[in-house]
């Protein structure tokens, strides 16, 4: 169990040094949230949504998944989006995929890789759905646009979504954003 103990112990080190910096700091966080946007990206460890856009805690409301997904069936993404909406009452909802999603490049492959197959066969679809863009390009270059492609095709599932509707009909101000994330070099790229 060291490993688990080297996390707890970087914890009070961690917090030590930021109570250090701003003796404010666990008071301003204890306090309500009320970010103003909403993070859907992946579960990748590379990905860290607070760090990539420069944001402390309790600025960015998050949820991660494999490849960034929202799907119309899955009720723990849909609960966070609706948690905040309604609730946080965000302005803008941020789809944020990245260059290298290994959930990508397996729904390329023809590896089954077992439960998570049913999870990957909504990229697979989108892969099906732009297969006519797709073809000729390389594995890497295939893997990258597709990598696009699900994001976009995610922020507009967040369009279809009743949540959404249901915002739009009450005359809520919500911008949907389409990102991209690159490992090497740490930008995003707007879609």
């Amino acid at each position: 169990m060291p490993e688990i103990q080297k996390l707890l112990d970087n914890n009070i080190r961690w917090a030590e040094a930021t109570q250090a910096a701003d003796p404010t700091f666990f008071d301003k966080l204890s306090q309500q949230q009320s970010p103003v946007y909403l993070w859907i990206g992946c579960s990748d460890s590379r990905v860290p949504a607070n760090q990539i856009v420069d944001l402390m805690p309790g600025d960015i409301f998050v949820h991660r998944n494999v490849a960034n997904m929202v799907i119309h069936t899955d009720f723990n993404c849909l609960s966070v989006l609706q948690y905040a909406i309604d609730v946080l009452k965000v302005k803008h909802v941020i789809v944020c995929g990245h260059y290298g999603c290994g959930g990508v490049e397996a729904a390329l492959g023809d590896q089954s890789l077992g439960l998570i197959d049913n999870w990957l066969g909504h990229i697979k679809d989108t892969a099906q759905e732009n297969n006519e863009a797709l073809s000729g390009m390389s594995f890497q270059d295939r893997a990258a646009r597709l990598c696009e492609l699900n994001v976009i095709k995610q922020a507009d599932n967040v369009r279809r979504t009743s949540v959404y509707q249901d915002a739009m009909k009450r005359q809520q101000e919500i911008k949907i954003h389409s990102w991209i994330y690159s490992l090497r070099n740490g930008k995003i790229k707007v879609l």
